[in-house]
């Protein structure tokens, strides 16, 4: 398998292994949602209070910033849009030696 195969394998394995933590989140977040209405509701975890609501809200707003980072923070992130910054950043930098190159050439 050559380099370019490699990373591309590297890159799938990636994906992948996010794709399932994020899974396991959303099983687990719908689990645990039905578990705190539970606790609330029969067996009288501070009934009085709506306590549920606000765990599932901070879990449900912790949950959407795993779904932004997997599908679409890390989808268009990826090494290529890395290495595409590195190689305009290294081209910005020659032009801005050059121009300095030649306005010494102009100088002398």
């Amino acid at each position: 398998m050559d380099t370019n195969q490699h990373e591309l394998y590297e890159y799938a394995r990636l994906r992948l292994k996010q794709k399932k933590k994020l899974y396991f989140h959303f099983v687990l977040f719908v689990l645990g949602s039905i578990f705190f209405v539970i606790a609330n509701r029969l067996l009288g975890v501070f009934p009085e209070t709506h306590w549920f609501l606000w765990a599932i809200t901070i879990w449900s707003f912790i949950f959407i910033l795993h779904f932004i980072r997997v599908f679409i923070t890390d989808s268009f992130m990826n090494k290529n849009w890395e290495r595409s910054q590195i190689d305009k950043l290294i081209a910005k930098q020659e032009r801005k030696i050059e121009q300095l190159q030649k306005d010494l050439d102009k100088d002398v």
